[in-house]
């Protein structure tokens, strides 16, 4: 194919997937965005998300294969739109502050290596159908605001995303004892605000 059919095929992609992605925004505009706010607790960030959600959606639709539902597939490009924004976030912050770890690492870990026993993380617990509510959702949400920044970014990218616990010490420059402390510090401060503001009142 020269390179005038390729242009005349990307530009009838474009025509026929613009149509597509006003659909898109229309029936999972809303969801896509409040993930992504919930994610990054920035509108501004959020929305730029949405859109390069809605663009990486247009520019392979060719490839959806519609094993999953239209929602799932663009919250996956979402979830990874999100992984890149704190890698790109990661590499330009300093993290300096990250020697309030210090005395925790003191206290959380045995000779600074293995987890003491009695401090250490206990398992997440698995979701039942009561974490399925979009009223679960706005208190997790409400929790994770309440987490110091790059302490949610790296409990988020863990724990939802499912990023390699390497590839986050790599992308944000830390150690795996720091990474660990964050992620108990994350876990723990989310326990007790969920106990606290959805678990006890859901028990009503």
């Amino acid at each position: 194919m020269d390179s005038a059919s390729q242009q005349q095929s990307s530009i009838e992609i474009t025509d026929a997937t613009r149509s597509k992605a006003a659909q898109w925004l229309t029936d999972h505009g809303d969801a896509l965005y409040r993930v992504a706010l919930g994610r990054t607790r920035n509108p501004d960030v959020a929305r730029d998300l949405l859109q390069e959600t809605l663009l990486a959606g247009m520019t392979h639709w060719a490839q959806y294969s519609g094993r999953s539902s239209e929602a799932a597939w663009l919250m996956g490009i979402l979830r990874n739109k999100v992984v890149d924004h704190f890698r790109r976030q990661a590499r330009e912050q300093n993290f300096t502050d990250l020697e309030f770890l210090a005395d925790e690492r003191e206290r959380f870990f045995d000779k600074g290596v293995t987890w003491n026993s009695e401090l250490g993380p206990k398992p997440w617990p698995q979701p039942d159908e009561s974490l399925e509510t979009v009223e679960f959702w706005r208190a997790f949400d409400a929790c994770v605001s309440k987490l110091p920044p790059k302490v949610a970014q790296v409990f988020l990218l863990r724990e939802l995303d499912g990023m390699n616990s390497a590839d986050i010490c790599k992308e944000f420059g830390v150690s795996p004892n720091n990474f660990w402390v964050m992620l108990y510090r994350a876990r723990l401060g989310l326990r007790r605000c969920l106990e606290e503001n959805w678990f006890k009142h859901d028990k009503k």
